[in-house]
């Protein structure tokens, strides 16, 4: 079988990584002329570190980046709510790991070129179009250099390019704009001093308003004893509820178009000020997503990760869905008979509990019980207990299952997805 996928992201490498491990033909086409390891942190879910770890990548992880030991979230005044232990400390098999999502990437890449041969990815090449019958796919390309135009044909196409998706376009004309529920992010790293045990991801504040996600992604900087500092602020500027975003543009970010927000934002154990001021380059956009598909596979061809299912930045959920379509795709490839029965068998294990996780998205119910501790205790508390009873505790940690941590007892028992030939 002879694959070729559209983008050189997370999905697309690792969906590479799994279908050559099956014993498929596979190429990548990227629009980018280079790829670097560029944007900010991101976490790995255990889920998708398994996926990961059985491609052989798991020292790769461990060595670059930071396995967190508990999720704690706080309120403005850096007053402690809620708490739960991560990957291994919550009892699955795997780590969780927080990473540049560049360094990622490129640990993805160099396995790719390694294992398939160094032209495997492509780059420069833009995906126009494409044809199909009973017989394969007509993918029509563009090289961004000369602007020649080519035609090549394959048995299976895989749109793996991001929100933005052309294949995506392609499927799908006539779908509306990218939607926006009012909240804008800030993104950033800055190397600093460890806070709290080192290896916390802390929350602070809520979307309802004002909200700050702070955790270290690099092993490195802990093995001399500091810190690379991940850090995102999102701030609500719109309360009309999900409305189409008039503008979905990643762009330079400016430090005081939000500081303001966070301006007396100084905890005992991080002075929030302090480290957006420090960080050399923000990145701004809009927290969007789009509307869940009804198919993701056209015949031979399907999407996977953010061109099937961009989702709002909750829950650690992007990239490792990503990791987990390119591994049940290449598993339902491998044990299809034909590649539209493949394509579907993944469309069908894949789509509704990932459309279910899109939604949940949206609607976090964390985001709005910890909105009711700035509204019972606006000016701080002392304890915990006498702002939210144990139910709302409790349903802190439900919503996070609800997108993120599936049973962990299912997760350590699965029988792996890999295929090899």
């Amino acid at each position: 079988m002879d694959v070729l996928v559209v983008g050189a992201g997370i999905g697309g490498l690792t969906t590479a990584l799994s279908l050559h491990e099956a014993g498929m033909r596979t190429r990548i086409v990227e629009a980018a002329t280079r790829l670097r390891p560029l944007s900010v942190g991101i976490n790995l879910l255990p889920h998708a570190v398994r996926e990961l770890t059985e491609l052989g990548l798991g020292d790769r992880l461990a060595d670059t980046g930071v396995e967190p030991a508990q999720m704690v979230h706080f309120d403005r005044h850096g007053g402690r709510i809620w708490a739960e232990p991560r990957g291994t400390a919550q009892g699955y098999r795997w780590p969780q790991y927080s990473i540049h999502r560049g360094e990622l990437q490129m640990i993805l890449l160099d396995a790719v070129r390694e294992r398939l041969g160094a032209d495997a990815v492509r780059t420069g090449t833009v995906f126009e179009t494409f044809e199909q019958d009973d017989s394969g796919v007509r993918v029509r390309l563009r090289d961004r250099a000369s602007g020649a135009v080519e035609t090549e044909r394959c048995d299976v196409l895989v749109g793996a390019d991001g929100f933005r998706s052309t294949v995506r376009a392609v499927l799908y004309p006539d779908e509306p704009g990218p939607l926006w529920n009012g909240v804008r992010l800030w993104r950033g790293m800055t190397e600093g001093e460890p806070f709290l045990d080192g290896r916390t991801m802390a929350v602070a504040g809520s979307n309802a308003a004002v909200k700050l996600v702070v955790y270290p992604i690099s092993r490195k900087a802990e093995r001399e004893g500091r810190a690379l500092l991940n850090w995102v602020a999102e701030v609500k500027v719109v309360d009309e509820g999900i409305t189409e975003a008039p503008d979905t543009e990643t762009r330079e970010g400016r430090l005081e178009d939000f500081l303001p927000y966070f301006a007396d934002w100084r905890f005992d154990w991080l002075d929030v000020p302090a480290l957006l001021s420090s960080t050399e380059r923000i990145l701004e956009h809009k927290m969007i997503d789009r509307d869940p598909l009804p198919a993701w596979t056209h015949g031979r061809v399907t999407l996977l990760g953010d061109a099937a299912h961009p989702m709002y930045p909750i829950g650690s959920n992007g990239g490792s869905q990503a990791v987990l379509d390119a591994r049940v795709l290449a598993h339902e490839l491998a044990q299809a008979d034909d590649p539209a029965e493949g394509l579907a068998a993944y469309d069908k294990a894949r789509r509704e509990p990932v459309n279910a996780i899109v939604l949940a998205c949206r609607d976090m119910p964390a985001d709005r019980i910890l909105h009711t501790v700035s509204e019972r205790a606006p000016d701080g508390f002392e304890r915990i207990e006498d702002v939210l009873s144990a139910e709302e505790l409790e349903a802190i940690s439900n919503a996070y299952r609800q997108t993120s941590f599936s049973d962990v007892e299912a997760l350590n028992n699965r029988p792996s997805l890999s295929v090899r030939r």
